[in-house]
């Protein structure tokens, strides 16, 4: 078996994956070439280790971004040229590059010092980004002592040297001295009446002259740099003021030589650092391109998934990136792919109509597997688990050749000739409509045969096909399984969603029929396409059918399970109460009894005592029986005025009526909120079918007879037309009080974007073609955070830096698209 030359196949991998594009906006989210070099760079890595800390390092970005942490965001120079120029003795850099170098050296610092703090327990807050500066040497001097040769305009400072300041004083002194002569005579002129009195000084050949009238230009001995276009006035400067400029030109040049000696002797200095400068550099281009996968995983919602060494594939809710971030922007739902492949099932075959699905699903695998084997954190559950594949194979699409005289059918026996000499236990194969392109009996023959060696050769992979052959064999084989791209039958509609287990129909007679071919060419077709394959596709078709009808059997029976344990464990709690109750109360009347029976007891022997001693008088015994008779009288009216116990407890468990104020009478009908009779649970009427309703309580789902159901009173909707705040835009006030700039110096982040916004819609709907950003350098926070904002607006064309007379980069100028 012959050794592969690359990891993936074929040679347009990226294009053929989307991954291209993915790179495109990892490139834009950069914040300079530092780092798109290094996004440039990224490729496919079969080490585990390797994958797994950039893996860490992003995710710890993300993280960062997560919790508004201030991660350095300006300044990423990039001085490669400057460096490689600074080799070279007796060389040296510009004043303006070294005001960069020291700006980009000073968020080098800010980026080790945010990575060097530590945590209560003393461990790095980023351990793995912090690995990125552990070798670094870099002198947190150097700024200072680039800020002392240079001023914030990236101008040389006077007293960079005795020399420098010499000359710049005498500059400064003749050229006051020159400006008072040549307003001498310019105020000698006005005062002679030679010089018109609303004639001021002007600039030729970078002096200044004095405009005068030609017949008066011997009045003053001078040089003439210019002539009017009538010829009428002379641009005349004074013989005297020559002598001062010509010093000061002389001058000039003394200060560029003074100014080269400095940056040379600092260039010196420099040039035994630059090893370890360019290590410094090196690390912000990673940081500058991690945070930029960190940005793109938070825009499509990817995860770290759990990593192996082993080829397996368990992802839970992958989605396609491309596809996710398309549809998120359009609020559509992409529905994710669940898949499996590992030792026991290693082939997954998908079957199912055209355009439901498969080609996606096919791409998807192709392109997470080599997002996350390239350092990219992919859209997944962070629970999904993702193996190590040392090779990938895709074959999609048509790849006819006219020039090598190649069909498609050709081309895919080629790439499958590749992939059997290639392909071990280590790799993931991917094949688009595996076998077509040629007669379908012979075809799909060839590609059974492909099947059976790929197994052999223990890869793993993913078909999707059309041939029911194949389908047959997935069903039968252990390693293999069907997978199927569900179909809604009856809407026509395809579902775009994986089902694995049972393979799919093409549904063709059925889509051919939807778009309405004639029956009778149908039934044509039919007989010609013979009863065994008509057959196996109605058999599936059924299958699938009766399968989901099951399925939705089997929800509804959990539900009424979970719904009928609910009022068991209720009827139970009711009946023991009722039994501790019942309990307490014959407990209490024996007592009650017991003391009933005791008093009358005491009452009879009283009432026998005082006859006997009363030796049975009339009178006393008379007394003594009515004693006993109101005694009896009023335990019988003790006993009738006791509440029974059991009503009050009655009264205390008996659920709350529906309050008569919330009840509908009208009928229920879908979309009604409802509840069931002694319930307090709302729910939605979904559909209605006879006499029982379909109500969904939150997740689940209940059949319910209508007669058991309450209609509930919907609140009422607030007033939405008319009453959305009453606001207007007057078109001509706004563009009579509009400004171009803005000025958000001094101003918190979130507000400063919430007023960039509302500048923005302004100038956007009053058709300004360019806005000016003030945020000033500050402490670099500001700046980027604008970037980022206005990076996410559709119809900003582009932004740039102010030009360096104007600002900078402290001002950001938009122009809006056309």
């Amino acid at each position: 078996m012959n050794t592969p030359t690359t990891h993936t196949y074929p040679a347009g991998f990226e294009e053929k994956t989307g991954f291209d594009q993915l790179r495109e906006m990892l490139l834009g989210y950069c914040y300079g070439t530092l780092g798109e070099k290094v996004v440039a760079k990224i490729g496919f890595s079969t080490d585990k280790t390797h994958i797994n800390k950039q893996l860490n390092e992003t995710e710890e970005f993300r993280q960062i971004l997560l919790s508004g942490e201030s991660f350095p965001g300006s300044n990423y120079f990039d001085p490669t040229e400057v460096f490689s120029h600074l080799k070279l003795p007796e060389t040296f850099v510009e004043p303006e590059t070294l005001l960069e170098l020291k700006l980009s050296l000073e968020t080098i610092l800010q980026v080790i010092r945010f990575l060097s703090v530590t945590t209560t327990d003393a461990k790095l807050k980023h351990p793995w980004l912090a690995t990125h500066i552990h070798d670094l040497a870099v002198d947190d001097a150097l700024p200072r002592r680039i800020n002392a040769l240079i001023d914030e305009q990236g101008v040389v400072r006077s007293n960079a040297s005795p020399a420098l300041l010499d000359i710049r004083q005498q500059q400064q002194d003749l050229a006051g001295k020159a400006n008072r002569r040549i307003y001498k005579y310019l105020s000698e002129g006005k005062a002679g009446g030679w010089i018109q009195q609303d004639v001021e000084l002007a600039l030729r050949n970078g002096r200044q002259v004095i405009p005068v009238p030609v017949a008066y230009k011997r009045k003053i001995r001078g040089f003439v740099h210019d002539h009017s276009a009538t010829g009428q006035t002379a641009f005349l400067e004074p013989e005297e003021v020559f002598e001062l400029n010509n010093r000061i030109k002389e001058l000039e040049a003394e200060e560029r030589r003074e100014i080269i000696r400095i940056l040379r002797a600092f260039a010196d200095e420099l040039r035994p650092e630059l090893p370890d400068l360019q290590k410094a550099y090196d690390m912000l281009g990673i940081m500058d391109a991690i945070r930029a996968k960190a940005k793109l995983a938070l825009e499509m919602d990817a995860m770290k998934p759990q990593l192996t060494d082993e080829p397996v594939i368990s992802w839970v809710n992958a989605k396609h990136p491309l596809l996710w971030l398309s549809y998120k922007k359009q609020n559509k739902h992409v529905e994710p792919l669940t898949l499996e492949l590992n030792k026991e099932n290693r082939i997954l075959v998908i079957s199912g109509p055209n355009a439901g699905g498969k080609s996606v699903c096919l791409i998807t695998c192709g392109l997470v597997q080599y997002m996350l084997q390239c350092g990219l954190l992919a859209p997944m559950d962070s629970h999904s688990q993702a193996g190590i594949f040392h090779r990938l194979f895709i074959d999609i699409g048509d790849e006819q050749s006219l020039e090598n005289d190649l069909s498609t059918y050709s081309s895919h026996l080629l790439n499958m000739k590749y992939l059997l000499e290639r392909c071990d236990e280590k790799t993931l194969f991917l094949i688009d409509e595996f076998g077509a392109g040629t007669e379908p009996r012979i075809g799909g023959a060839i590609a059974e045969s492909i099947l059976d060696q790929l197994y052999e050769q223990q890869a793993l992979g993913v078909i999707t096909t059309h041939y029911a052959n194949l389908k047959l064999k997935a069903g039968r084989h252990p390693g293999m399984v069907n997978g199927s791209m569900l179909f809604d039958s009856k809407q026509m509609k395809p579902l775009f969603k994986l089902k694995t287990g049972i393979p799919g129909s093409s549904f063709a007679f059925e889509i051919a029929r939807s778009i309405g071919l004639p029956e009778q060419l149908l039934k044509k077709a039919g007989k010609l396409t013979g009863d065994q394959d008509l057959d196996f596709d109605i058999q599936l078709q059924d299958l699938e059918v009766k399968k989901a009808e099951l399925e939705e059997k089997e929800k509804q029976l959990k539900h009424a399970d979970t719904f009928l344990a609910e009022v068991v464990d209720k009827y139970e709690y009711l009946h023991k109460d009722v039994e501790t109750r019942k309990n307490e109360i014959l407990n209490q009347a024996r007592r009650e009894a017991k003391d009933i029976l005791s008093n009358a007891n005491k009452t009879i022997e009283n009432t026998i005592r005082e006859i006997k001693e009363s030796q049975a008088d009339k009178e006393k015994t008379r007394e003594a029986r009515q004693k006993l008779e109101q005694y009896t009288e009023n335990q019988k009216q003790a006993l009738k005025d006791t509440p029974a116990p059991s009503s009050k407890k009655k009264k205390e468990k008996k659920k709350k009526p529906v309050q008569q104020e919330e009840v509908d009478p009208t009928p229920i009908k879908p979309g009604d909120t409802v509840k069931i009779k002694g319930q307090n649970t709302p729910g939605e009427v979904a559909e209605l079918s006879d006499d029982k309703a379909l109500v969904v309580f939150d997740s689940m789902k209940l059949r319910i007879k209508i007669s058991e159901l309450v209609k509930l009173k919907k609140t009422q909707q607030k007033n939405k037309a008319g009453k959305s705040g009453g606001m207007s835009f007057d078109i001509n006030t706004r563009a009579a009080s509009f400004k171009p700039d803005i000025d958000l110096r001094s101003t918190h982040v979130d507000e400063a974007l919430q007023k960039l916004q509302n500048h923005i819609d302004d100038a956007y709907l009053l058709g300004v073609p360019q806005i000016r950003i003030l945020h000033g350098k500050g402490d670099g926070i500001l700046r980027p955070a604008i970037r980022d904002f206005l990076r996410s607006i559709p119809h900003i064309g582009r932004y740039r830096d102010e030009h360096p007379d104007r600002g900078g980069a402290g001002v950001t100028i938009v122009d809006f698209s056309k």
